[in-house]
């Protein structure tokens, strides 16, 4: 999912989001909304003042009365199911939940009507008497809790007052109806007997309709356009809620905000629509003979076969009588394995184009893009970017798992399900670009690694962020178009995050996503988790150490559920690092960081130099320094977290080779998120500032002045 952006955000904020995300717009779908900051110190060039350093000789353990921030975390007890090393256990289990659905649009009234036949197959060790199911449609019913609890005109609150919600017809396992009761925007099915552990299966049928809402809080509804609608349906069918060994059933209620964590199933699905329209969906379309024009299937099946985008349904032939060989409702068949949701679109106002990415192992994913004739000029270009950014993210982390992935233009800013994305935004190339990396990303996680996203947002957000750093639009417009290619990885700046961590009200990122300011959620779940990521990966281990153990936490809980103590373990275990004070820092705490050249003492005696640095605030991050002589030649110099295991306060010796030092810089290239950089300029008493002001003020290559 992606945020829509809206003033009075600060630029340098904006700037740490886009740099992050390797964009420079989300286009009209957005970016990441991060928190309304102070404006950041007008930094000086003067000697920093001398203080009373007597408190930063020794750790406090404050605000922990028995710790400190290396102390190690508190972590569950590795068991046999979710082990030490953060990998699972050989007692791994999970339930599954497959669905036969059938289901038909009416676009005259804007609803639809479905029945589904659900198998459950219980693998937990315990029987289990009832089930709990999520009914997401109730959150447009009026006095939901959603409704109540979102704030008013917000990107997940019911704009229009829409009345709506899930009107279940029955409930029934073979001829016997069964009692369920509705909670809000969950269900409990009480069973006729329990079912089984260890492979025991119960089966139901249920029917349900609803009206469709124009706007669905962003995560589906319907655009209207020249020729016609375009539906985005989702969270549209009762959905069996995850039950796990860690919460049970986790029946967390759907307010907006907070999105999705369900079990992975089977679906094959019917969608009956309008002749005219075009359907697309999770999974593969199984009946393209009986729904596409003789036209269409030849395209269609030319598609499969091309590296090269194939218009399949053009816009001119929107409309016409000859494009539909039989006026009556269509019904087209998909069938998706092993994944987490399903969600599909459906309209009489979109070009269709495709074409294929084939793997080394002789499988293939059908790649395509539906699009109304306002998008046509960006969007154009849509399945290219898409087949484009699927590439990278299996060359880099892990191969894409499944055989389709489709691009849709709607009234959905940005959002993911599996192989399906809904994405805004109509005439920017770039911001197309940015929202299809973003949302495509989100196949990977949370779809792929099943991460319970209305706990940890962080976990799929922060870690989608991450991956997006490194696909850049420039590179895409190199590879496709054939445009100058883009030099090296984009550089970050911290800059700006380090205004914000600490700040009077700030929350830390390990919140439930619903329990986070709507202002933070961009800033916390996406922007801080993702360059916390980059400065795990670039600066304190290296990608050498730090990419083979985030590819084992991909491949291991592949298709499987972790939590946040499962991937703090893998990657501890995977780069050999205790990394207690990283999370505690960056993901656990709102920590603060601060370091500061205290003093530098030049020797009479042997050519070197010693300098002293202080750690002001509760965050610890390696130490990187730049030494500039007065013949302007420099030496960088870095420090590990480790010199700040007992004392705030660090002296360091570094070799002048008899030369005198001209200034000593902390954080030269500004990639830490330092909140003071007033104090991390050091020059000799007397100095002249303007002097020697080129050496610090110097942009770095390739990237801005803050080293984006």
């Amino acid at each position: 999912m992606t945020f829509a952006i809206s003033r009075p955000w600060r630029q340098a904020i904006l700037i740490v989001g886009l740099t992050l995300a390797g964009l420079s717009s989300f286009g009209d779908a957005g970016l990441a909304k991060v928190q309304e900051m102070p404006a950041p110190r007008v930094e000086s060039e003067a000697q920093p003042a001398k203080e009373d350093l007597s408190e930063l000789s020794y750790r406090l353990p404050e605000p922990r009365p028995d710790k400190t921030i290396f102390s190690p975390l508190d972590l569950p007890t590795p068991n046999r199911m979710r082990t030490a090393t953060g990998l699972p256990g050989e007692d791994y289990w999970q339930q599954q939940a497959d669905y036969r659905i059938e289901v038909a649009l009416d676009d005259q009234k804007d609803s639809l009507a479905a029945t589904a036949h659900v198998t459950y197959t219980n693998n937990s060790p315990y029987p289990l008497p009832y089930l709990w199911i999520y009914l997401e449609q109730n959150l447009f019913r009026e006095g939901s809790e959603g409704s109540k609890f979102t704030p008013p005109g917000s990107r997940f609150n019911n704009r229009q007052e829409f009345a709506g919600g899930v009107d279940v017809e029955y409930v029934r396992s073979g001829q016997t109806d069964l009692k369920m009761r509705i909670y809000d925007t969950i269900a409990r099915i009480d069973l006729a007997q329990p079912v089984a552990g260890r492979g025991g299966k119960v089966e139901f049928d249920i029917a349900w309709k609803f009206n469709i809402p124009e706007y669905g809080v962003d995560r589906m509804g319907i655009r209207n356009v020249k020729k016609g609608k375009i539906y985005e349906i989702a969270q549209w069918f009762p959905c069996l809620c995850k039950y796990d060994d860690v919460y049970g059933w986790n029946t967390l209620p759907y307010l907006g905000q907070g999105e999705f964590y369900s079990e992975f199933g089977n679906y094959d699905v019917q969608i009956t629509a309008p002749a005219t329209h075009v359907v697309c969906a999770t999974g593969s379309l199984e009946n393209a003979d009986s729904v596409l024009t003789e036209s269409q299937l030849r395209l269609w099946r030319l598609a499969h076969g091309s590296k090269s985008t194939v218009v399949i349904r053009g816009e001119e032939e929107i409309g016409t009588e000859s494009a539909e060989s039989t006026s009556e409702p269509k019904t087209w068949r998909f069938k998706a394995d092993n994944v987490r949701t399903f969600a599909w679109t459906s309209s009489e106002a979109t070009t269709w184009d495709a074409a294929m990415i084939d793997w080394q192992d002789g499988t293939s994913t059908f790649v395509q893009s539906v699009y109304p004739g306002e998008a046509k000029g960006a969007w154009a270009e849509s399945t290219q970017m898409l087949r484009h950014s699927i590439l990278h993210y299996s060359d880099t982390w892990f191969r894409y798992p499944y055989p389709a992935a489709t691009n849709v233009n709607g009234i959905v800013g940005g959002m993911e399900y599996p192989m399906i994305i809904f994405c805004g935004g109509d005439s920017n190339k770039l911001g197309l670009h940015g929202v299809t990396s973003h949302e495509i990303g989100h196949n990977w996680f949370p779809m792929t690694v099943n991460t319970d996203e209305r706990r940890y947002a962080w976990m799929d957000e922060g870690f989608n962020t991450f991956m997006n750093a490194y696909d850049r639009f420039e590179q895409y417009d190199a590879d496709v178009n054939g445009a100058e290619r883009a030099a090296g990885e984009n550089r970050f700046s911290a800059r700006a995050i380090g205004q914000m961590l600490g700040q009077p009200g700030m929350q830390p990122i390990g919140l439930p996503a619903d329990q986070v300011r709507p202002e933070l959620l961009g800033a916390l779940e996406y922007n801080k988790t993702g360059i916390a990521l980059r400065m795990l990966r670039e600066i304190v281990l290296g990608p050498e150490r730090f990419d083979p153990a985030f590819r084992e936490y991909i491949s291991a809980w592949a298709f499987k559920s972790p939590q946040p103590a499962d991937f703090f373990r893998c990657i501890e275990n995977g780069t050999g690092t205790d990394l207690a004070w990283f999370w505690r820092g960056w993901f656990i705490e709102n920590a603060r960081h601060d370091q500061a050249v205290v003093d530098v003492t030049e020797s009479t005696r042997s050519p070197r130099a010693r300098i002293q640095i202080a750690n002001k605030q509760e965050m610890v991050m390696p130490v990187l320094l730049r030494i500039v002589f007065d013949d302007e030649t420099s030496i960088d110099h870095e420090l590990p977290v480790s010199v700040w295991y007992y004392s705030n306060l660090w002296t360091t010796e570094i070799p002048t080779h008899g030369k005198k030092i001209a200034k000593v810089l902390l954080d030269p290239d500004r990639k830490m998120p330092d909140s003071n950089r007033l104090n991390n300029t050091w020059r000799p008493p007397g100095a002249s500032a303007e002097a020697n002001q080129e050496g610090e003020e110097k942009k770095p290559e390739g990237g801005s002045e803050d080293g984006d």
